[in-house]
């Protein structure tokens, strides 16, 4: 097979590569944030109907009369100047006359503001980068997330997307203590749950054929993260069978939330729980630091970006052969302004020194990208050959936090959907794919895909 794709390389254009990466049997999405996993047009169906978003209604901001004068927090969870966020009726009957008359119903916008509104939590434009991204998508959304009915069928609508490019197991990151009700009443953690574990066994996700298991996500620089942390073991620990590890997620220039501050405290959760699975994010800057050595000290199974875990030769040297992996985000990592260039990007010097590496999405609604998209960019970048390609499938698969007999099927169910796969392109007896819809990434850096799709 080596042998067959280092020929189709040569010949193949863009869009037959892409039909063919389209095609390839995935194993999983390892560093997946539900919360950032949402296309644009999804959060707009779902909040505007009342029937799947549990007969909530949302108003969002289209106009800014500065009710609130001079001297306003701006870097505050509410920020005054911030067009498009997003807030549900019950919050919206407790604004000001004034502040009222910037926000508009969600399902009355003009077609030019629904269309800045999707554009607004996604990175569509040029300029926008890494500040645009942490400081306004999450504020935009605001509180859709806070509502567990859109946050299932954004679920759903993932199981859906990544059944159709080939995708068995999909890690996602799900809280749920912040939910609220339609009055604005908070939600109880079993509450939320239910919501999502009723989506999982409904019959259009059982359709799917994807795996799902959830990870608890810290916000790893907020003043009480210990004290979450803490509560976040205790319920994990309690829901096992769901909730597969935590995460700790967030900016690293914020440099509140440097990995060693948790040291103390994930030794004394270690020393009253059983041991639970750990990712962490580290090595997301672009500046040289130990931060994915001492993640790898706090006990950390995976690393979410380790970027510049090559500036760093100690760690790069520990990390050859496992029993660690890397989650690799090109895309997030070159929307982000982490890397100036793709090919620049140290994910081959890892693939290719036998650093355990796969290839993850990250939050895929805000870059308009799917996983298809993130395999094309690495054959296209760094000439991968079939044996890498399939390695990244199966390394998703076998770092997962499964247990270790789901683990085992779900290897086992990878290699021969591959195996027929091959068999089928070798033996010519099956064709192409035909080119799928091209989404926004893919459009604005390889233009010919969609002039041609």
């Amino acid at each position: 097979m080596n042998k067959w794709f280092r020929g189709f390389k040569q010949q193949a254009s863009h869009e037959q590569l892409y039909q063919l990466l389209w095609a390839l049997p995935k194993g999983g999405d390892l560093h997946h944030h539900l919360s950032g996993a949402g296309f644009s047009e999804w959060w707009y169906d779902i909040a505007t109907s009342p029937q799947r978003n549990g007969g909530y209604e949302y108003f969002t901001k289209t106009r800014i009369l500065h009710c609130r004068g001079y001297g306003t927090n701006e870097f505050g969870p509410n920020p005054q100047y911030l067009l498009f966020r997003t807030i549900q009726a019950s919050s919206y009957q407790a604004l000001s006359d004034c502040e009222k008359q910037e926000y508009q119903p969600l399902s009355a916008l003009s077609a030019e503001q629904k269309q800045a509104f999707l554009n607004s939590i996604r990175l569509d434009k040029a300029h926008e980068g890494r500040n645009e991204f942490f400081e306004t998508h999450w504020q935009r959304l605001n509180e859709l997330v806070a509502n567990p009915h859109i946050g299932a069928h954004i679920l759903l609508k993932n199981m859906q997307a990544f059944a159709s490019e080939g995708l068995q197991y999909l890690e996602t990151q799900v809280n749920v203590d912040r939910a609220q009700d339609n009055k604005g009443n908070p939600l109880s953690p079993e509450q939320t749950l239910s919501i999502y574990l009723d989506m999982l066994a409904s019959p259009q996700a059982k359709a799917t054929g994807v795996t799902v298991r959830f990870q608890y996500a810290l916000l790893r620089f907020l003043p009480n993260a210990e004290s979450h942390l803490a509560w976040m073991y205790d319920f994990v620990d309690q829901h096992r069978d769901i909730y597969v590890g935590i995460n700790m997620v967030g900016r690293e220039d914020n440099d509140k939330g440097y990995p060693l501050r948790f040291l103390p405290a994930l030794r004394s959760l270690r020393q009253r729980y059983p041991a639970i699975n750990l990712a962490i994010h580290a090595g997301e800057v672009d500046e040289p630091n130990q931060h994915v050595k001492d993640t790898l000290l706090l006990g950390a199974q995976r690393i979410g970006h380790g970027l510049n875990t090559i500036t760093d030769p100690d760690t790069l040297l520990l990390m050859r052969h496992g029993p660690y992996l890397i989650e690799i985000n090109l895309i997030s990592n070159k929307l982000l302004e982490y890397t100036p260039d793709l090919s620049t990007h140290p994910f081959p010097e890892y693939l290719r020194t036998d650093i355990p590496v796969a290839l993850t999405t990250d939050d895929r609604g805000m870059w308009d990208s799917t996983l298809t998209d993130e395999y094309f960019v690495a054959v296209h970048h760094f000439n991968l050959s079939w044996t890498e390609l399939v390695s990244l499938g199966e390394n998703s698969l076998k770092y997962s936090f499964l247990s270790s007999e789901d683990k085992r099927k779900a290897l086992e169910q990878y290699r021969h959907r591959v195996a027929e796969f091959e068999t089928a392109i070798l033996s010519g007896s099956t064709a192409l794919p035909s080119l799928p819809p091209i989404r926004g990434f893919m459009c604005n850096h390889y233009p010919t895909l969609c002039e041609k799709g």
